[in-house]
């Protein structure tokens, strides 16, 4: 059976196909072999084992392609030496005739059996017309690459490399004269990178960025962020790929570790503030009980106690709530889609009713608006907190207004709140936006929990966005929040 016959159905069920499918996209000809040089798998796109006559090329690689004894010693190293060895042999055409073919041995993740090697093929002839084509390229780039502090590697189309610059040994431990000639694919970890990247460096691919995980020398696993291009010479032809390797290991960590204690702090606040309810229920109620079964036997100040104590009660469910609420924002239940931000601002304006009539408020809302991308109630908070806010710290002055507009940008829309009250100074712009930070009191005397702002700013960064503020003293407020369109 010629080598170019082997069925896939040949390759044992313990073999991961995604890895071979990651070496096919990669590598023209790819060989699995097993102990004995047995080919259990092939892949030869390029046609290169098709040259071979079929007396030529039985399954046994060892016999034709690498002399048994060399295979076994080639195998040996590749155990001690490190990720891959090369071979130079010339395969037999038939009449005496042979062709010259550079043969790579490696071992690569995702093959639960580490007796079994990949050989990449390819001929030797076509590697140095390309580096004939390259050699002008590759040493005017490596001049000014040399002393590039991230790691460069360039490939060529059959995912071999090509180029690598000294940075290239502080990040994956090899020099760089000992990258050069190897196939790509065996630096790679695990099977899922494999394919993603053998997918980025697909022929005509424009500019990408991608993390995955490679292989050091000394077997450590390192994350790196590859962002690269297709690598187009002068007269047009497509030579390969040129790729910047950034070490995001130590960032992948800490934010790891981040989104951890994030974690840990929201199930915390949701508990606490669930927990925190069930006695401020009881306090208020038994506050309640005291006024109407004893209210006839307080005097003022024992009334005014208990007012001052059901006002705190209140204030602190209002916190716990808020609490709560801040807790669940950018949830998994969130559904983001097209919502009519005008249907949204009319039920704030309902409930703000009261409110405004009471302090003589104007509400000036957009005759018509364009479709926000956000989830429906994340904006309803949005809207809730900034008009209340506005009612509640824009101060005495005359003829008081609130005015909303919506923007729309080619990739966001901007929701404006705009009052023409008192202003907020510039040295407390940023600190408004903090949890529990308040600028005094409110209209009726109250003091706000410091946790509306919060909300609006954790909804923005949820979404992608952003929100800020401007104002000054004496010259009104304006709260901008900025929504992604996509």
């Amino acid at each position: 059976m010629s080598l170019a016959a082997v069925p896939d159905a040949d390759l044992p069920l313990d073999f991961a196909r995604d890895v071979l499918d990651g070496l096919a996209r990669l590598h023209q000809t790819v060989l699995v072999l097993d102990a004995q040089g047995v080919v259990v798998w092939r892949k030869d796109s390029a046609g290169l084992l098709a040259k071979c006559p079929p007396s030529a090329t039985p399954r046994s690689v060892a016999h034709r392609i690498l002399e048994p004894t060399r295979y076994e010693e080639l195998c040996g190293r590749l155990s001690t030496d490190g990720l891959i060895v090369n071979e130079r042999v010339r395969i037999p055409l038939g009449g005496g005739r042979t062709f010259p073919v550079e043969v790579s041995l490696t071992r690569l993740g995702g093959m639960a059996d580490g007796s079994h090697v990949v050989a990449l093929l390819r001929p030797i002839e076509d590697r140095e017309q390309h580096d004939r084509q390259l050699r002008h390229t590759i040493e005017y780039l490596g001049a000014i690459l040399d002393a590039a502090p991230e790691a460069v590697v360039a490939l060529d189309r059959g995912g071999y490399v090509t180029y690598a610059n000294p940075a290239i040994e502080r990040l994956l431990g090899f020099p760089a004269e000992e990258i050069v000639d190897k196939p790509v694919s065996a630096y790679v970890r695990s099977p899922g990178d494999l394919v993603r990247f053998a997918t980025l460096l697909r022929p005509g691919a424009e500019t990408f960025s991608e993390d995955i995980e490679l292989r050091r020398k000394d077997e450590a696993v390192v994350r790196v962020r590859v962002s690269g291009s297709s690598l187009v010479l002068p007269e047009g032809m497509h030579a390969g790929q040129v790729l910047v390797l950034h070490d995001v290991t130590e960032r992948r960590r800490v934010e790891a570790e981040l989104s951890r204690k994030n974690a840990e702090l929201e199930h915390y606040v949701h508990a606490v503030s669930h927990d925190l309810r069930s006695p401020l229920v009881a306090l208020l109620g038994f506050t309640r009980l005291l006024q109407q079964d004893y209210g006839d036997r307080l005097d003022d100040k024992a009334r005014h106690f208990l007012d001052r104590i059901e006002q705190a009660g209140r204030t602190m469910e209002t916190l716990a709530n808020d609490l709560l609420e801040l807790s669940r924002i950018g949830s998994r239940s969130e559904r983001r889609a097209l919502v009519d931000p005008l249907r949204v601002l009319s039920i704030v304006q309902s409930e703000l009713k009261p409110r405004l009539e009471e302090y003589g408020v104007k509400l000036v809302l957009p005759p018509s608006s364009p479709l926000v991308l956000c989830d429906r109630t994340r904006l309803y908070q949005v809207f809730s907190n900034l008009l209340g806010n506005a009612v509640d710290h824009m101060g005495e002055v005359p003829s008081p207004r609130i005015t909303v507009s919506i923007e729309e940008t080619p990739t966001a829309h901007v929701i404006s709140v705009a009052d023409n009250g008192r202003g907020v100074d510039p040295a407390h712009h940023e600190r408004i936006f903090e949890i529990f930070q308040s600028l005094g009191p409110r209209r009726d005397g109250r003091r706000g929990t410091g946790v509306g702002l919060a909300i609006v700013r954790k909804i923005a960064e949820t979404h992608g966005g952003r929100v800020w503020v401007e104002s000054a003293p004496g010259d009104g407020t304006a709260f901008r929040l900025l929504l992604p369109r996509a």
